[in-house]
């Protein structure tokens, strides 16, 4: 088994997102040059939105495969170094594709390729799979914003 090229803690020091809402486990590849990454979700039974979606026949939300998409995207945008202590912002979904469900004890694999980023937005084209079978694709825009901004008070 070879290392992580980031761990959970360095995932969690590079997204502002935690449980239940982190959704990368790890980050297996990365080439910032390239702008393609690979990060990895272990898909347990533990996981609460199977408590309510499908109890019976557990299936991971397609959309929550998206957002760990995003999230392997936001990683990627803070390798590269374009993300200037700001976040990447959802801003759209495009051509979706769900191809196959996710379920508890699948291993999901998150691959993001830079289709293009600056230090404001940016769009990837996204794959999440499990072993060679295809779950979910679509391109992802974001926006990079300041996290200040969203402080009441």
């Amino acid at each position: 088994m070879t290392e992580p090229l980031l761990d959970v803690n360095q995932v969690r020091d590079i997204l502002p997102h935690r449980y239940p809402f982190l959704l990368v486990d790890k980050v297996l590849q990365a080439d910032a040059e390239k702008g393609v990454i690979l990060a990895q979700k272990n898909v347990t039974v533990n996981e609460a939105f199977f408590q309510g979606h499908f109890p019976q026949a557990p299936i991971m939300p397609g959309v929550l495969i998206l957002e760990a998409l995003a999230q392997t995207g936001g990683i990627l945008v803070r390798l590269q170094g374009k993300d200037h202590g700001r976040i990447a912002l959802l801003l759209g979904v495009n051509d979706a594709k769900f191809r196959s469900p996710v379920v508890p004890g699948d291993v999901l694999l998150l691959y993001c390729e830079a289709i293009h980023i600056t230090t404001k937005a940016g769009k990837v084209k996204a794959k999440a799979s499990v072993g060679d079978r295809v779950a979910v694709e679509a391109e992802i825009t974001f926006a990079l914003v300041d996290p200040a901004q969203f402080r009441r008070g």
